[in-house]
């Protein structure tokens, strides 16, 4: 395939694309009308724009693993903003994300993740931390599907970073399986320190098969959550 030139204005036509479901948003809360099917039908129709626009060549492999009627804490790695609307596309909308609280400040799309359900964690402040895993782990036993980078960051490189625990601890408490998800390509549209966007890029996502808790919570604690984590990590790293 030839290659692309990088375009700001695809990058510009995704901002736009975002502050398009943002706003309303924003405005549903300021009037208290904000609910779950407005927000899923925006990020629906976000996440097929964007991916749209970018014209990505998508291919999905192990859709088998997402099975029927089951809620999943999704984890995938992360090298891309475009990973959020690769997902959200072909997992379907009724998926939320855990994310850095960093992100909540940005004007209108911070408030708007907020009132669409998103989750904020503050690493550095454990009590607050805490807090939003107990979110988290209400909005899985609302039945919808709860998604964490357990990089918790984009990685520069493309090579997995170490992973943070606390998704971990949530699959355990929580009783929930795991369905780990490699993302490959976005990086080639859109590297995390990038500006401009590459149109036409291959991208494959993986659903790998699903990683159960039972097992390991017949373990000592940290000794179960540490071999989740290291399976989970495995699972990953086979699909990249």
């Amino acid at each position: 395939m030839a290659a692309q030139r990088k375009s700001l204005r695809l990058s510009l036509a995704g901002a736009y694309e975002t502050l398009a479901i943002s706003v309303p948003t924003v405005l549903d809360g300021l009037r208290g009308r904000t609910t779950k099917g407005d927000c899923d039908e925006r990020l629906d129709r976000w996440s097929r724009r964007i991916v749209g626009r970018s014209r990505m060549h998508l291919e999905v492999v192990g859709q088998e693993n997402l099975g029927r009627g089951e809620t999943f804490l999704v984890m995938s790695n992360h090298q891309s903003h475009y990973d959020i609307p690769v997902l959200f596309h072909v997992m379907g909308p009724n998926l939320r994300m855990i994310t850095k609280t960093e992100l909540f400040r940005i004007p209108v799309w911070g408030p708007a993740m907020r009132e669409a359900g998103f989750i904020a964690i503050d690493r550095s402040n454990r009590e607050r931390a805490l807090q939003s895993l107990a979110v988290a782990k209400e909005r899985l036993a609302q039945g919808v599907h709860i998604w964490i980078a357990p990089e918790g960051t984009r990685s520069r490189t493309g090579e997995l970073l170490p992973f943070k625990k606390g998704g971990f601890a949530l699959s355990l408490e929580a009783g929930l399986p795991i369905l780990p998800v490699a993302i490959k390509g976005t990086r080639d549209v859109l590297p995390a320190d990038g500006v401009r966007s590459v149109p036409g890029a291959e991208v494959r996502v993986t659903f790998l098969p699903q990683v159960r808790p039972e097992a390991y919570a017949t373990l000592a604690p940290r000794a179960g959550r540490e071999q989740l984590m290291t399976d989970v990590r495995r699972a990953i790293a086979s699909g990249l």
